[in-house]
């Protein structure tokens, strides 16, 4: 969709969830995901780079978290290379006590994510931890505090990907 700002200039705007994002903000986007510099003021350097004041910068990533485009910002570190390791685990929780297992598996920190998939196992998440001991003490107190034993274990031996960027200003 085009949409005219200012008689001599048009930009494209793209809708996310609802929400207009202008090429600016796309701009913006991409750039975090791909190259969020690592200096004492990230975002006066990310506002040269666009044109923009550090507060500006500031106040448009407030704006898209507000709005639920960004849901996280923060590093992303290659976890092997710090010694820890990492399991998928499978639950098969009773549908009435989804909401309460789910409290409990979220509230270990190893925890990254957690949902909720069609199937009898019906609550996977993903779990790291220093090392395979730590993840065996979490899944027992895991059991232990759900009352749940049906619990499988999918231990990760190699990735294959665990990144994604999405591209804001791909031509369509």
């Amino acid at each position: 969709m085009l949409v005219a700002n200012k008689p001599s200039i048009i930009r494209s705007i793209i809708i996310c969830g609802g929400i207009l994002l202008d090429q600016l903000d796309r701009r913006l986007l991409n750039l975090i995901q791909e190259e969020f510099p690592l200096v004492a003021r990230p975002y006066q350097e990310i506002g040269c780079r666009l044109g923009l004041s550090e507060d500006e910068v500031i106040r448009k990533i407030r704006k898209l978290k507000t709005d639920g485009i960004i849901r996280r910002l923060g590093g992303v570190f290659e976890l092997r290379q710090l010694g820890y390791t990492s399991t998928l685990c499978a639950l098969k929780v009773p549908p009435g006590r989804l909401e309460e297992v789910a409290a409990v598996v979220n509230s270990f920190p190893g925890v990254t994510h957690n949902y909720l998939r069609e199937h009898d196992y019906n609550m996977w998440f993903t779990l790291i931890g220093p090392d395979r001991r730590h993840l065996e003490n979490v899944i027992r107190a895991i059991k232990e505090r759900t009352g749940i034993t049906e619990l499988l274990e999918l231990p990760a031996e190699r990735p294959f990907k665990i990144r994604v960027n999405f591209d804001l200003e791909a031509e369509d």
